[in-house]
């Protein structure tokens, strides 16, 4: 298999004065959000060669772990989570000039949120939240009354604390293939947890609840992140982890109702944090504790493979 040459990694100083713990391009790429343990966030223009800062966001107590743009239907809408047991969102409201939408009230969690994911914009404006006690909390924008929130179903989602969350794809799996499969946009999720699992969850519209629909084993120790791949509406679903263990799984599933497989793409030796998908869903991105990058891609065989390396 030939792969393009990558180009040269672009390196700028953020001005944060603290680690940094996350960064993501939003919809176009165009804008990078950054948060850091100073307990601020940066945006930046990053279109074309110039890398651009044009606003800092402060309103959080503790360090900010991670960040999650919402689709741009919505506006220019970002989310934070927080050691310091909050969720805000934020929305530009005029150029450069980012106004709070959104504050999680003290009582929804009792321990830092680990982990935010907005859900595909077919679902409309929502929000999962992962945290250390446990509980995934689901914030909603219900037009014409407001901000809701909820647990129902996941109060104990990983008991000893949850580590990531990641929706689905808005279409269900096979629609594109079979009309059978359904239009109505697909509500499930997958999450991680220092109980050594991944969950994968679905939305009962009857109760208004969501039910554990399988619990995947395969990690010894604490599952670090798990991200849904992106799909088109073909049968099959997948979803990565990652762990402290250092393993990096393949979990699929062939059809909708059908049990989930597990392949293992590289025991890495080394605790292993974050995994991403691209926007097709056909290459995954590793970051390990070697501060390495590698990219991933399944070939025809099944196997997984290295296509590049970004150390």
């Amino acid at each position: 298999m030939t792969v393009p040459a990558a180009s040269a990694p672009v390196t700028f100083d953020s001005a944060h004065t603290d680690m940094v713990h996350d960064a993501q391009l939003d919809y176009y790429g165009k804008r990078l959000a950054t948060c850091s343990t100073d307990r601020t966030i940066k945006i930046f223009n990053v279109a074309g060669e110039s890398h651009v800062h044009l606003a800092d966001l402060i309103g959080h107590e503790g360090p900010v772990w991670q960040i999650c743009w919402a689709h741009p239907k919505f506006g220019h809408v970002l989310a934070s989570a927080s050691f310091d047991r909050s969720v805000i969102i934020w929305k530009e409201t005029q150029e450069n000039v980012w106004e709070k939408i959104y504050v999680s009230p003290p009582a929804l969690h009792e321990s830092s949120i680990n982990s935010i994911c907005f859900a595909p914009q077919e679902l409309g404006l929502q929000l999962a939240c992962g945290s250390s006690d446990g509980s995934i909390s689901i914030i909603q924008h219900v037009p014409g009354t407001g901000w809701e929130a909820t647990k129902k179903g996941l109060e104990r989602a990983h008991p000893i604390g949850c580590t990531s969350v990641s929706w689905a794809p808005g279409s269900q799996p096979g629609s594109l293939v079979s009309p059978a499969a359904g239009s109505a946009p697909a509500k499930r999720l997958c999450s991680a947890g220092c109980d050594n699992t991944v969950k994968v969850w679905g939305f009962n519209e009857a109760t208004k609840e969501w039910k554990v629909e399988q619990v995947l084993e395969g990690h010894t120790d604490w599952v670090r992140d798990a991200a849904w791949a992106p799909n088109v509406g073909l049968p099959m679903s997948t979803i990565a982890s990652c762990g402290q263990d250092g393993q990096v799984f393949a979990w699929t599933q062939d059809e909708a109702g059908s049990q989930w497989k597990k392949q293992l793409i590289m025991d890495f030796k080394v605790p292993v944090w974050r995994v991403s998908w691209s926007v097709t869903g056909s290459i995954l991105a590793v970051s390990d504790g070697n501060h390495a990058v590698t990219l991933w891609k399944e070939q025809l065989d099944g196997a997984w493979v290295q296509i590049q390396s970004v150390s």
